[in-house]
Formats: C-alpha cells, structure tokens, sequence
C-alpha cells in the first residue's frame, strides 16, 4: 500500500504543532491508517500546499467511512475527526507547560498560543463558526452586534432513531467536566479527544481554562470548576471573576445568573465564560453617578444601558470585591411593588439575583452588576423581565451572560424566515410566517422598500427588536417611573 499524499501532509501538520518529533513520522503514519483503514486514498489526492489540518481531515474521515471503519451517521464522523485532530495535538501536560512557558514572557502569549492551537486541531469549530450570519445594529444605546447561529450541525432523522437505542451513561457528568478532557465521545455525546484544559489555581481552588467548540465571539473561553457543583453567586464569585482579570488582564469575564429563567444554558456546573472582545455594554457610558459612602475608594454609577447596571471601578481588588458583595445582597432582599421588583415569593422562594461582568481599564479593576428578576406573572408567564410575547417571533430564549452585553444569539431558523419576511417586504411572493406579519408591516409603514436596501432595513429592524428584548429583561424601565425606582435602590446603597 502506498502511503497516500494527504496521510503525509497531515502527519507534517501533526509533528509541527509540537507533541511530536520528525523521528515519530512512521509512528503517526501508522497511527492514520489504523484510524482510517488500509485502502489507500490515491483516488481522492485533493490537496493543497497551504491545506489545513481541518481540510485534510475531511477526505481521511471520508476514507474511514468507505474502508466501513466507522458509519455514516455524523456522530460517527466526528469521533474519528476527533481522534484523527488528537494526533494534532500535544498531550494536556505538554500544553500546559507550553502555556506557562509563553506565560512567563507575556499572558497574552499565553491564550495566542493555546487559542490558535485550539484553532488548528479543529477543537475550535472554525468552518461551522464561518457559516453564522453576523451584523451589526444602531440603536439608542450604540451599536448592538446580531448573530444568526448556524454553527452547531442539525442532528439527521437516522442519528435521532439511533440515540434512542444508546444506553445512558452519567460520564462525563456535563459538558463542562475536566473529564471532557480526552474523551472518544459517543452517539449522543460529542467527541472530546483533542480536547484540552489549562489548569489554573484561583486562590487555592482548582479550575481550568478552555476555549468554547462554538464561540460567538473573539477568544471566546470558559473558566469551569474541576467540581461538578451548581452556579451559585456570592462573594467568592466577584472574587475569583476579578482575580481572572489579574490572571488574564487581557480578558473579560463574566458570569451568568444563577437562577432559571434569567440564567444561562448549563446551571449544574460553576463556570465562567471570558474573552478578547469589547461588547458594546462595556463601550456604555455611565450616565447617573452613585455614591456608595461604605465604600469610599470605590467609584460607582448607573451605566446608559436598555437593562439596568451597576458599573463599579477601583484599584483595591478586596474592596471592590465588598462593594460588589453588599450591593448583591441588598438587591436579594430589595422589593419596589410599584414596578413589579419582587424579592420573595410568599414561600420564600428568592427571585433576585444578579449577571457580574469584570474587566480591566488600565490599571483599574472594573465590575458591571446587571439586575436580574425572575418572578412571572399572569400577564408574563415566561418572565416579567423576560422577552415579552410581542419580541418572541424574533428572540424567546433566556437572555443570558452574552445577550446582556449587546451581543444577540438568534436562532437559525430566522435565516430562512428573514429571506420570506425580505419577499413579504418586496411585495413577492412569499411563505412568511404568520407572527412576523405584524412586525413587518410596521417596516413597510416606516420605510420606503427596495431590492437594494431591504437587506440593510430588515438588519436594522432586528437590531431594534433586539434592543427592546434587553428593554424587557431590564427590571428598572428606561421611562420616568422605571428610572425613579432606579434611583431609590442605588440611593439606598
């Protein structure tokens, strides 16, 4: 058997990325072809002198699918993707040491090195990435940037009948888990075998930092605990988020509430989400200054935001740290009834809470604490400070860590429903669903249609719905009474 072209090319690719030496050429050879089968791939000698490893693994992956190493189904594809990309990259002990070694020169270095790294063995879904629709919006509150995800693959019919026949296994116990860390994968759980996790101490607590396999921004990373435990904020929280900052000055991070409805997607597992990327909630201007007399060296202010914020500032990590504490714990408890801010249900049950965002601006240490509510109500089953029925057409789903920065996550079928809703506007004929009609003719009332704008106006239109989903999620409005009340809780502190 000749050994083909793109077996060689790949296993160049996999000694340059640093695990590996030229003398274990043969060894890595091998090593594909036991992954792929014996049949050569001569008949498919696709290749380019600049191919990535992301592009050279498709035809090996095809290759194992014709030697009936592995199945059709997608799952299938993307566990031998996932051991093939393993070959790619170091083992978690080289990485680390490689992390630490550009950390000792520069942290930026650091996250280059592992953030490319986590591009070029494909754990980093670059391709899939590509294929969103991302634009940006005007707004009163600046420019909010929109998001169509069409990242994540759809599962096919045969896939979904075979998941049913998989008996369930509790390993690892989420998504989150270091045991992540190297795992095959199964058919109902992706495959984690390129996977890698740097390891960080966070005052003398273990947790790990990874890059997200579908980010919806740049450098988009995850701070798991190495304990499966549920999300709770407190005042370690602000704590360990401004410690990042110190780790990481490069980087925001931020967390996600810790209570359904106004909460994030994954709940059961203490994590972080961080990044390179200034959302356009970190860009806002504080528009009211607060004085928070307990705290003297600490700065604080109402951010001009559609949902209601605290922006703190400070050089002393302890004290901002506090400052963030006691104004948490006095919102737990703050009930204003005359626009709907309730604290606790008659039994007890707590409903206030809050989204901490940290950064650094220079020298200062900065902390956003953004409100959270979630009572319902008759009117507003799925959330008082919810998206509202109205918005729901466009945005339904939990306004978690990113939303609350300015940054939308929209669902995919919007794609398609945008192109019909494009038609409807154009006066063409269309198939747009009945819950836009609304919301579209009020576009055809405010604006004068063409093929060469209807793109742009339709962007813009989404943009704005997207600013009243925040209005909605916001528990002080943005009109007289809504900001009076904001004046009563911030002049209390």
């Amino acid at each position: 058997m000749l050994i083909s072209q793109i077996v060689r090319d790949f296993v160049s690719l996999a000694i340059h990325s640093g695990g590996w030496m030229d003398m274990d050429r043969i060894y890595l050879e091998n090593q594909v072809i036991g992954l792929i089968g014996e049949d050569g791939l001569e008949a498919a000698e696709i290749r380019s002198v600049e191919a990535s490893a992301a592009e050279l693994v498709q035809p090996l992956v095809e290759q194992g699918v014709k030697n009936q190493v592995i199945g059709e189904l997608s799952a299938d594809k993307d566990i031998l993707e996932s051991r093939l990309m393993d070959l790619m990259t170091p083992p978690p002990s080289v990485v680390n040491a490689y992390f630490a070694q550009y950390y000792a020169n520069k942290p930026n270095e650091a996250t280059d090195y592992f953030f490319q790294l986590s591009q070029a063995n494909n754990y980093i879904k670059t391709q899939d990435i590509a294929k969103n629709i991302v634009f940006p919006a005007e707004t009163e509150y600046g420019i909010l940037e929109i998001t169509i995800n069409l990242s994540k693959p759809e599962k096919d019919p045969k896939q979904i009948a075979a998941e049913r026949e998989v008996v369930q296994v509790n390993y690892p116990k989420c998504l989150l888990c270091m045991e992540n860390e190297g795992y095959k994968g199964r058919l109902n759980y992706p495959a984690r075998t390129n996977h890698r996790i740097i390891r960080m101490n966070l005052d003398g607590e273990s947790w790990g930092l990874q890059y997200s396999p579908y980010a919806y921004y740049d450098e988009h990373c995850i701070v798991l605990s190495e304990e499966h435990r549920p999300m709770k904020i407190t005042r370690e929280t602000f704590a360990r988020l401004l410690k990042i900052t110190e780790v990481l000055p490069h980087y925001f991070v931020g967390s996600n509430a810790d209570l359904p409805i106004v909460g994030g997607s994954i709940l059961s597992h203490d994590h972080y989400q961080g990044g390179r990327h200034n959302f356009p909630m970190a860009i806002a201007q504080i528009e009211k200054e607060i004085e928070l007399k307990l705290f003297p060296s600490v700065s604080a202010g109402i951010v001009k935001w559609p949902m209601s914020v605290i922006r703190l500032q400070g050089r002393q990590v302890k004290e901002l740290t506090a400052a963030a504490e006691y104004i948490f714990e006095t919102w737990k408890q703050y009930t204003d009834a005359s626009v709907d801010v309730v604290a606790f249900s008659a039994d007890g049950t707590p409903h206030h809470t809050v989204t901490p965002i940290a950064r650094r601006k220079g020298d200062l240490f900065e902390m956003d604490l953004v409100l959270r509510d979630n009572n319902v109500s008759e009117e507003f089953p799925d959330g008082i400070f919810h998206p509202h029925q109205d918005v729901q057409h466009i945005k339904k789903e939990n306004i978690g860590l990113i939303e609350v920065m300015g940054l939308a996550v929209l669902p995919p079928r919007l794609k398609e429903e945008m192109q019909e809703v494009e038609k409807y506007l154009l006066n063409r004929p269309n198939e747009m669903k009945e819950y836009h009609q609304k919301w579209a003719d009020a576009i055809k009332d405010d604006y004068e249609i063409t093929a060469e704008n209807v793109e742009k106006i339709l962007q813009q239109a989404i943009g704005k719905v997207f600013a009243r989903v925040l209005e909605d999620a916001g528990v002080f409005k943005r009109d007289e009474a809504g900001m009076a009340a904001f004046a009563r809780f911030t002049t209390g502190l």
